[in-house]
């Protein structure tokens, strides 16, 4: 069985170590070598990620690398590379479906391109889209989304959420919805590279960590404002941010109208988050949405304690109604630091219970069950 991914990208997002743990999960365990499993390189995306797939098949559909001149930065300049990865990528895909007829192709981003293809054209493969957070659906858009829907073979959902959101549209066939939970953790990986030191200038320092990119969605300006108050109790804390976008500059001055140069920091953008993630005292993601919510998952299973926002999306499902840590109210300030202050209230009991069920419910994003759940999927069809 033949398996295509088609998962072009335009920054350092969370989707490039689900696809690529995915096709991993599917050539570890993979005992009877049932599936041979192939990434499609639209681009050039994927060639600036040559760490993330050694010893994955790359199919390239373009002749001359153009990733790099793809505009990227703020949406204007996101939806137009979007727009020319899609016509410069139509023919191409449609040639590759018709000579290699794979068994499924699994898309993940910009899926707009393989449903229209499915639409017009007959193919013998089956298309399987994955959903990473609930669509934005005017009345338009729905209507399309419906027409292209009829060639759809399965949708998989990263959260039930999101799944029971979709089939309140009404435009896949409840029978077609799928959850298939994200393939985030690679414990040993993780495990080893938690051990990494951090900068000498944190080693001694109790800091709350946030990770993801700068961008309006992680709602990071709230997290500062809301530190600022925070301090007023904790003067010794501090906050680090992971992460880097087109808002950075916007934070910066953020941070410097606010006077807390010496209590936030902008990192930037790290290959190894798992050692700030150790070392931090808590875990918090002001995301306006998530789904679900990497780092959320990647905390809980390094035993630390997450705050986050009740979005009606991936955390609010992750957290489990604050069983699993600590819920404030979406893009609210004053929530958001109460929760903080319950947090630091709370008995050392209470916190160790929310840690053991969010450490639970994280293994369910292990690649193995995602082998596991993605295997049934596959062999059912």
């Amino acid at each position: 069985m033949r398996l295509f991914y088609w998962s072009p990208f335009l920054s350092n997002i969370a989707t490039i170590d689900a696809v690529t743990n995915s096709i991993n999960s599917l050539k570890k365990y993979d005992k009877n070598k049932k599936y041979k499993t192939f990434l499609i390189d639209s681009s050039g995306e994927w060639q600036e990620k040559l760490d993330r797939i050694s010893g994955i098949d790359t199919i390239k559909l373009y002749k001359k690398n153009y990733y790099k001149f793809l505009p990227k930065g703020n949406f204007i300049k996101s939806r137009l590379s979007q727009m020319i990865i899609f016509i410069l990528n139509f023919n191409l895909l449609r040639k590759l479906l018709l000579k290699e007829k794979p068994d499924f192709l699994i898309a993940h981003l910009i899926i707009s391109l393989p449903l229209i293809l499915f639409f017009f054209f007959k193919f013998e493969t089956k298309l399987i889209i994955r959903i990473s957070g609930t669509p934005k659906l005017n009345k338009l858009r729905r209507f399309f989304w419906s027409l292209f829907s009829k060639n759809v073979h399965i949708v998989t959902c990263p959260t039930q959420s999101t799944l029971k959101k979709l089939d309140a549209f009404k435009i896949f066939p409840k029978n077609k919805l799928k959850l298939l939970y994200d393939p985030i953790l690679k414990i040993n990986s993780i495990n080893t590279k938690k051990k990494e030191k951090i900068e000498d200038r944190f080693l001694e320092t109790e800091y709350i960590l946030s990770i993801g990119r700068l961008t309006k969605q992680k709602n990071f300006a709230l997290l500062v404002v809301a530190f600022k108050e925070i301090i007023k109790e904790y003067p010794n804390l501090k906050l680090i941010i992971l992460g880097e976008g087109e808002d950075r500059k916007k934070l910066e001055n953020l941070v410097n109208n606010l006077n807390l140069k010496n209590f936030v920091f902008l990192e930037g953008y790290k290959k190894n988050i798992f050692n700030y993630l150790h070392n931090c005292e808590c875990y918090i993601s002001s995301s306006l949405y998530e789904d679900p919510g990497f780092t959320l998952i990647e905390s809980g299973f390094l035993n630390k304690p997450v705050i986050a926002a009740d979005s009606n999306t991936g955390p609010s499902e992750i957290l489990n109604k604050s069983n699993n840590g600590f819920l404030f109210r979406n893009n609210d300030k004053i929530s958001l630091v109460d929760q903080y202050l319950k947090f630091k209230k709370s008995s050392t009991k209470e916190i160790m219970n929310k840690q053991i069920n969010l450490k639970k419910f994280s293994k369910n994003f292990s690649i193995f069950r995602h082998f596991l759940n993605l295997e049934k999927i596959l062999c059912k069809y």
